[in-house]
């Protein structure tokens, strides 16, 4: 049985299923309305997958969400562990700083 991709991928594929269910339409359905294949909208609704851009556009398009509302309030912290906490903002302080 395949793992989820990460929390990340889970949580979306909670809100994308969530939003199917309450239209109360098929993944079949799903996929022929986005021109995406229904196995592969499953695999996202399973967090096994993370779309792509294009497919959450076309996903979000069918559905008449806003594609936002898929992402929204998930970080990069929600992907695993990172290397490191810094941003382009802390970033550019450094440069700025060293140039002092």
């Amino acid at each position: 049985m395949p793992t989820s991709h990460s929390h990340a991928a889970v949580e979306l594929g909670r809100r994308l299923r969530a939003a199917r269910h309450e239209l109360g339409i098929s993944l079949e359905d799903l996929g022929e309305l986005s021109s995406i294949n229904w196995t592969t909208i499953g695999k996202i609704e399973r967090g096994v997958s993370s779309p792509t851009v294009e497919s959450l556009i076309r996903i979000a398009t069918a559905l008449e969400i806003d594609p936002g509302v898929f992402v929204s309030g998930l970080t990069a912290d929600h992907y695993g562990k990172r290397e490191h906490q810094l941003t382009a903002r802390d970033l550019i302080r450094a440069r700025n700083g060293q140039r002092e």
